[in-house]
């Protein structure tokens, strides 16, 4: 107990410069001067600044601006793959097993498309054609009690369908 109370006892400091004070410089001299601002009787209280007035936009979309909007939504036409997220149902050997999930999910969710992918000796059945994590989970969670396996992977996704 006492050696606790020892080492928690304050301990003198110790100081590097043997007794010497460093000479102070002054360098007020160097520092720039900045007039200072006006100022103003406290008992004026009116605002100085007018109200600003909004001011609504007329002819913002012209023709140059219009030219500009159709390239570039041709340019989105154009592009048919995107990094996003499929629904992996089923990865293993047994083709029928594979075949029957598949039509278990199309009959649950006819309005996504499925991807049965085969390499030797392994099927994978992946389902959708989803942007965001989100979209993909919430499909997930209506097919959960078919494939209780299933996963969330990223994947080459078909855009424009």
């Amino acid at each position: 107990m006492f050696l606790v109370l020892i080492s928690c006892a304050r301990t003198p400091g110790t100081s590097s410069n043997s007794g010497t004070v460093a000479k102070a410089e002054d360098f007020s001299v160097y520092r720039p001067k900045f007039p200072a601002p006006p100022t103003e009787p406290a008992g004026n209280t009116k605002p100085t600044a007018e109200p600003t007035v909004l001011v609504t936009p007329t002819n913002h979309v012209n023709n140059r601006v219009l030219a500009l909007l159709d390239t570039m939504a041709n340019a989105n036409k154009a592009i048919k793959y995107a990094s996003g997220y499929r629904i992996l149902a089923y990865t293993g050997t047994e083709r029928k097993t594979a075949m029957d999930m598949r039509r278990a999910i199309i009959e649950r969710i006819p309005d996504e498309r499925d991807y049965l992918q085969y390499r030797q000796p392994t099927f994978r059945l992946k389902v959708g054609d989803y942007l965001t994590r989100l979209e993909a989970q919430q499909v997930l969670s209506r097919i959960r009690d078919i494939t209780p396996n299933a996963l969330i992977v990223t994947d080459q996704i078909n855009v424009n369908r």
